[in-house]
Protein backbone atom coordinates (compact mmCIF):
# COMPACT_ATOMS: atom_id res chain seq x y z
CA UNK A 1 0.00 0.00 0.00
CA UNK A 2 1.26 3.46 -0.85
CA UNK A 3 1.39 6.20 1.67
CA UNK A 4 3.11 9.53 1.87
CA UNK A 5 6.03 10.58 4.02
CA UNK A 6 8.33 13.56 3.89
CA UNK A 7 11.65 11.88 3.31
CA UNK A 8 13.46 14.98 4.40
CA UNK A 9 12.03 14.64 7.89
CA UNK A 10 15.17 12.76 8.80
CA UNK A 11 17.01 16.05 8.59
CA UNK A 12 15.50 16.99 11.90
CA UNK A 13 17.56 14.27 13.53
CA UNK A 14 20.93 15.17 12.15
CA UNK A 15 21.26 17.50 9.19
CA UNK A 16 19.13 20.56 9.67
CA UNK A 17 15.38 20.78 10.04
CA UNK A 18 12.64 18.99 8.20
CA UNK A 19 11.77 20.35 4.77
CA UNK A 20 8.07 19.77 4.13
CA UNK A 21 7.76 20.86 0.52
CA UNK A 22 8.01 17.46 -1.15
CA UNK A 23 5.62 14.83 0.01
CA UNK A 24 5.62 12.85 -3.22
CA UNK A 25 7.67 10.26 -1.35
CA UNK A 26 6.22 6.81 -0.96
CA UNK A 27 6.90 4.34 1.82
CA UNK A 28 5.41 1.05 2.94
CA UNK A 29 3.70 2.73 5.88
CA UNK A 30 0.07 1.77 6.38
CA UNK A 31 -0.89 5.31 7.32
CA UNK A 32 -3.40 6.85 4.95
CA UNK A 33 -3.26 10.66 4.82
CA UNK A 34 -6.38 12.77 4.93
CA UNK A 35 -7.65 14.12 1.64
CA UNK A 36 -6.70 17.76 1.02
CA UNK A 37 -9.34 20.45 1.25
CA UNK A 38 -11.21 21.27 -1.94
CA UNK A 39 -9.39 24.57 -2.35
CA UNK A 40 -5.94 23.04 -1.99
CA UNK A 41 -3.86 21.51 -4.78
CA UNK A 42 -3.71 17.72 -4.93
CA UNK A 43 -0.14 16.44 -4.43
CA UNK A 44 1.43 14.38 -7.17
CA UNK A 45 1.80 11.34 -4.91
CA UNK A 46 -1.93 11.41 -4.16
CA UNK A 47 -2.89 11.74 -7.82
CA UNK A 48 -0.71 8.76 -8.69
CA UNK A 49 -2.02 6.72 -5.78
CA UNK A 50 -5.61 7.54 -6.73
CA UNK A 51 -4.79 6.46 -10.29
CA UNK A 52 -3.71 3.05 -9.03
CA UNK A 53 0.00 3.66 -9.56
CA UNK A 54 2.41 1.89 -7.21
CA UNK A 55 5.79 3.48 -6.54
CA UNK A 56 8.70 1.27 -5.53
CA UNK A 57 11.85 3.02 -4.21
CA UNK A 58 15.00 2.21 -6.13
CA UNK A 59 18.53 3.58 -5.82
CA UNK A 60 19.16 5.91 -8.79
CA UNK A 61 22.31 4.02 -9.79
CA UNK A 62 20.36 0.75 -9.89
CA UNK A 63 17.78 1.90 -12.44
CA UNK A 64 18.23 -0.39 -15.47
CA UNK A 65 18.88 1.23 -18.85
CA UNK A 66 19.13 4.76 -17.37
CA UNK A 67 22.01 6.72 -15.88
CA UNK A 68 20.82 9.09 -13.14
CA UNK A 69 23.39 11.35 -11.48
CA UNK A 70 23.91 14.58 -9.59
CA UNK A 71 27.29 16.25 -9.02
CA UNK A 72 28.92 16.89 -5.64
CA UNK A 73 30.41 20.41 -5.49
CA UNK A 74 33.71 20.97 -3.64
CA UNK A 75 33.11 21.20 0.10
CA UNK A 76 29.97 19.06 -0.03
CA UNK A 77 29.83 15.53 1.31
CA UNK A 78 27.62 12.46 1.15
CA UNK A 79 25.03 12.46 3.90
CA UNK A 80 24.01 9.05 5.24
CA UNK A 81 21.16 8.37 7.64
CA UNK A 82 19.42 5.02 8.23
CA UNK A 83 16.12 6.88 8.44
CA UNK A 84 16.31 8.01 4.83
CA UNK A 85 13.99 6.25 2.40
CA UNK A 86 15.66 3.27 0.66
CA UNK A 87 17.84 4.35 -2.22
CA UNK A 88 17.89 8.04 -1.27
CA UNK A 89 21.03 9.85 -2.34
CA UNK A 90 21.80 12.98 -0.35
CA UNK A 91 24.64 15.46 -0.10
CA UNK A 92 25.15 18.36 2.30
CA UNK A 93 27.50 21.25 2.92
CA UNK A 94 28.49 21.27 6.56
CA UNK A 95 26.13 19.92 9.19
CA UNK A 96 22.96 21.74 8.20
CA UNK A 97 21.76 23.37 4.99
CA UNK A 98 22.27 23.54 2.08
CA UNK A 99 21.36 19.99 1.07
CA UNK A 100 20.54 18.19 -2.16
CA UNK A 101 18.53 14.99 -2.29
CA UNK A 102 17.85 12.67 -5.20
CA UNK A 103 15.29 9.86 -5.20
CA UNK A 104 13.92 7.43 -7.76
CA UNK A 105 10.84 5.23 -7.88
CA UNK A 106 9.88 2.46 -10.25
CA UNK A 107 6.29 3.18 -11.27
CA UNK A 108 3.84 0.32 -11.76
CA UNK A 109 0.59 1.31 -13.45
CA UNK A 110 -0.51 3.61 -16.24
CA UNK A 111 -1.42 7.28 -15.89
CA UNK A 112 -1.62 10.51 -17.85
CA UNK A 113 1.91 11.88 -17.55
CA UNK A 114 1.27 15.41 -18.93
CA UNK A 115 -1.82 15.80 -16.73
CA UNK A 116 0.01 14.54 -13.66
CA UNK A 117 2.86 17.00 -14.06
CA UNK A 118 0.83 19.99 -15.24
CA UNK A 119 -1.90 19.74 -12.63
CA UNK A 120 -0.05 18.18 -9.69
CA UNK A 121 3.68 18.65 -10.20
CA UNK A 122 3.82 21.85 -8.13
CA UNK A 123 1.35 20.94 -5.40
CA UNK A 124 3.74 19.60 -2.77
CA UNK A 125 5.72 22.84 -2.72
CA UNK A 126 2.59 24.99 -2.86
CA UNK A 127 1.27 23.31 0.29
CA UNK A 128 4.29 24.47 2.31
CA UNK A 129 3.70 27.16 4.94
CA UNK A 130 3.58 30.66 3.43
CA UNK A 131 4.98 29.39 0.16
CA UNK A 132 6.07 32.08 -2.30
CA UNK A 133 6.84 30.92 -5.83
CA UNK A 134 10.00 32.22 -7.45
CA UNK A 135 10.10 30.15 -10.63
CA UNK A 136 8.34 27.23 -12.28
CA UNK A 137 8.44 25.28 -15.52
CA UNK A 138 6.77 22.34 -17.23
CA UNK A 139 9.47 22.07 -19.88
CA UNK A 140 11.07 18.69 -20.50
CA UNK A 141 14.31 17.88 -18.70
CA UNK A 142 16.96 15.95 -20.61
CA UNK A 143 14.25 14.85 -23.03
CA UNK A 144 11.81 13.58 -20.38
CA UNK A 145 8.54 15.10 -19.08
CA UNK A 146 9.19 17.21 -16.00
CA UNK A 147 7.84 19.78 -13.55
CA UNK A 148 10.08 22.22 -11.70
CA UNK A 149 9.17 24.72 -9.02
CA UNK A 150 11.36 26.98 -6.91
CA UNK A 151 10.24 29.08 -3.99
CA UNK A 152 10.54 30.02 -0.35
CA UNK A 153 8.52 28.97 2.69
CA UNK A 154 8.50 29.10 6.48
CA UNK A 155 9.84 26.24 8.58
CA UNK A 156 10.37 26.26 12.35
CA UNK A 157 10.86 30.01 12.45
CA UNK A 158 13.22 30.02 9.48
CA UNK A 159 12.67 31.13 5.91
CA UNK A 160 13.79 28.39 3.54
CA UNK A 161 14.34 28.35 -0.20
CA UNK A 162 14.11 25.21 -2.29
CA UNK A 163 14.29 23.93 -5.84
CA UNK A 164 12.31 20.83 -6.71
CA UNK A 165 12.30 18.97 -10.00
CA UNK A 166 10.25 15.86 -10.73
CA UNK A 167 11.00 13.90 -13.89
CA UNK A 168 8.96 11.03 -15.31
CA UNK A 169 11.59 9.07 -17.23
CA UNK A 170 11.27 5.85 -19.17
CA UNK A 171 13.77 3.28 -20.37
CA UNK A 172 12.70 3.38 -24.02
CA UNK A 173 11.89 -0.32 -24.14
CA UNK A 174 8.60 -1.84 -25.27
CA UNK A 175 6.56 -1.64 -23.20
CA UNK A 176 8.41 1.24 -21.53
CA UNK A 177 9.13 1.14 -17.81
CA UNK A 178 8.51 4.50 -16.14
CA UNK A 179 10.46 5.98 -13.26
CA UNK A 180 9.79 9.00 -11.09
CA UNK A 181 13.03 10.83 -10.34
CA UNK A 182 13.09 13.76 -7.93
CA UNK A 183 15.79 16.30 -7.12
CA UNK A 184 15.35 18.63 -4.15
CA UNK A 185 17.89 21.33 -3.26
CA UNK A 186 17.23 23.30 -0.07
CA UNK A 187 18.97 26.14 1.74
CA UNK A 188 18.18 28.96 4.13
CA UNK A 189 16.61 31.77 2.12
CA UNK A 190 19.02 34.38 3.46
CA UNK A 191 21.94 32.23 2.30
CA UNK A 192 20.54 31.44 -1.14
CA UNK A 193 22.62 34.05 -2.94
CA UNK A 194 25.86 32.99 -1.27
CA UNK A 195 25.17 29.32 -1.96
CA UNK A 196 23.95 30.08 -5.47
CA UNK A 197 27.00 28.90 -7.44
CA UNK A 198 27.03 25.49 -5.75
CA UNK A 199 23.27 25.08 -6.06
CA UNK A 200 23.32 26.07 -9.72
CA UNK A 201 26.08 23.55 -10.41
CA UNK A 202 24.02 20.77 -8.82
CA UNK A 203 20.93 21.72 -10.82
CA UNK A 204 22.83 22.02 -14.08
CA UNK A 205 24.65 18.75 -13.48
CA UNK A 206 21.57 16.72 -12.56
CA UNK A 207 21.30 14.28 -15.44
CA UNK A 208 19.09 11.46 -16.67
CA UNK A 209 20.17 9.66 -19.80
CA UNK A 210 19.57 6.35 -21.51
CA UNK A 211 22.52 3.98 -21.30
Amino acid sequence: MLATAAATAVLASGCGAETPDYKSIWTTSSTTPAAPADNQPVPLWQYLEDSGVVGEPIAPEKVPHLTITMPTPPGWHTYNNPNLAPGTRMIAKGNTYPTAMMLAFTLHGDFDVPKALKEHGYADAQLSENFKQLNASNADWKGFPSAMIEGSYDLNGKRMQSYNRVVIANDGLQPPQRYLVQLTVTTYADEAAAQGPDIESIIAGFNIAKK
